[in-house]
């Protein structure tokens, strides 16, 4: 699936299932709310956290999943290409970082 078929499956299901996107405002906010909960799993999961009885069913996949989800909402609310924006941020990181990270000794192993 591209980006771009993506957001034409989300679009679909919200027009099918949604009724009408949220608010941009709203949908901003539900999206901090699911990085919430990525950045939950992945402290327990990756970090010093543990989890609680009732977190130990949490999928990462599912959430970033919904990461994605409400960010393609954003995007198809406010007009955004995320195929076109991608490219064009990887050619900016490309340009700027292109060089930098294979010489920042804290990166090599040399460094740990």
């Amino acid at each position: 699936m591209t980006l771009k078929d993506a957001q034409k499956q989300v679009d679909d299901w919200i027009r099918k299932y949604g009724v009408r996107y949220f608010s941009e405002l709203t949908n901003m906010a539900i999206l901090a709310e699911e990085i919430g909960e990525v950045a939950r799993i992945v402290a327990r999961r990756y970090g010093e956290q543990s989890f609680k009885k009732n977190e130990k069913n949490k999928k990462l996949d599912d959430e970033l999943a919904d990461v994605l989800f409400v960010l393609i909402c954003l995007a198809n609310q406010t007009g955004i290409d995320l195929e076109k924006a991608l490219v064009s941020n990887l050619k900016k990181k490309t340009d700027r970082d292109g060089k930098r990270h294979k010489r920042n000794a804290k990166l090599t192993d040399k460094y740990f």
